[in-house]
């Protein structure tokens, strides 16, 4: 009785909300996850080709840069105003703001990762005979790879909080949930809602930090081994 007395009684805490829009709650964090991650891969599609642009032609640093700087500081509202014309009320119109907004953050760090390849490294490739895609792809990127990891780990958990901005066109996620409970007051879902975007936040930085520890083995402290040794 309890429990169910919770929804009636508007309680913040309420397992029974839980339970009886379980459905609406999964539904919801799916459509979050969908976005934040289609979002973040097409940033990469983007991203890496401008950094690419500005390494092999440093004269486009400032307009790239600037650009991508300049985007990130639109409000999320404008953004998407600027955006509806082309994409109407539609998911397209979040991802589109979504990958607008990363561009800031991964084409900087891919371009810092590549930038700080050791020029020796480079020199070594190519008196191996290493062409410019080989040299590319089997040497600078998997030394930029930090660096680029960690510039998609703070573009997936920024983008994870913007995700909720989507709301205002009712592809938001979670973050329709937290829109529709606070123009009705309803705690519970305000609450549940904003703690399983926190959760989401979390586990995806923990995931892709786990995945760039294991794509870069030679990054992480030997400390056992030095330990094993003295």
């Amino acid at each position: 009785m309890a429990a169910a007395g919770c929804l009636a009684a508007n309680d913040w805490i309420c397992g029974e909300y839980v339970r009886s829009r379980a459905q609406e709650l999964t539904d919801a964090t799916v459509q979050h996850v969908w976005i934040t991650a289609v979002s973040v891969l097409v940033g990469l599609a983007v991203a890496f080709p401008l950094a690419l642009l500005v390494r092999a032609r440093p004269g486009f640093a400032g307009p790239v840069l600037g650009l991508t700087t300049v985007l990130y500081a639109i409000p999320s509202l404008a953004m998407f105003s600027l955006l509806l014309p082309f994409f109407g009320l539609s998911a397209a119109l979040v991802v589109t703001g979504l990958v607008l907004y990363s561009l800031t953050i991964l084409v900087r760090n891919i371009l810092a990762g590549l930038v700080a390849v050791p020029q020796e490294a480079r020199e070594a490739a190519r008196g191996m005979g290493y062409g410019p895609l080989r040299l590319l792809w089997e040497v600078e990127l998997p030394l930029a790879l930090p660096a680029v990891m960690a510039g998609v780990r703070m573009a997936t958990v920024s983008t994870v909080a913007l995700t909720t901005v989507g709301a205002l066109v009712d592809y938001g996620g979670l973050g329709t949930l937290i829109t529709a409970g606070l123009k009705s007051f309803f705690k519970a879902q305000v609450l549940t809602a904003s703690v399983l975007c926190v959760v989401l936040a979390v586990t995806a930085d923990l995931l892709l930090l786990g995945v760039q520890r294991l794509l870069t083995p030679w990054t992480r402290v030997p400390g056992a081994r030095a330990r094993g040794t003295g």
